[in-house]
């Protein structure tokens, strides 16, 4: 790796940069409505964000979160989002994000991980099997109607 790579957790001053990284994952995202989101996210302590830096500028950040399940007595965890951007991809920040999100989910007493990816994202399949992810299922998703 040939980046000078710090990770802290996410505050709401970073929204701007989150925002041009989520649109790098193709869900277009402005920074209102991703500073609207991190209020939300960033005073729910099931929920974690941690951001990457290189040279003290945001380049990657992964969120998970926490969450009781109907098929497990201990809770689960779950990574939501996790993206580098492309400039700085296949030098290994996503792993380092990953195992900095794995260690906090092991501190709060989580050793159950999931995520999901949609099917064309072919090299983020191979990352995280890379990292020790494994295939389990397969992921449905419907889009609901609001009640008028």
């Amino acid at each position: 790796m040939d980046v000078d790579l710090k990770i802290r957790d996410g505050k709401l001053s970073d929204a701007a940069d989150l925002a041009a990284l989520i649109c790098q994952l193709g869900y277009e995202t402005t920074t209102a409505e991703m500073e609207s989101r991190l209020i939300s996210i960033l005073k729910d302590p099931r929920y974690k964000t941690l951001v990457a830096l290189n040279n003290d500028k945001i380049c990657g950040m992964i969120g998970t979160v926490s969450a009781s399940s109907y098929l497990h007595n201990d809770l689960s965890g779950r990574i939501i989002a996790l993206v580098v951007s492309k400039e700085l991809r296949q030098r290994g920040i996503g792993a380092r994000l990953i195992a900095a999100a794995e260690k906090n989910f092991i501190q709060r007493g989580i050793t159950r991980v999931t995520l999901t990816t949609r099917f064309d994202r072919e090299k983020a399949h191979e990352f995280y099997e890379k990292v020790g992810y494994v295939r389990t299922g397969f992921r449905f998703a419907k889009n609901l109607e609001p009640c008028p």
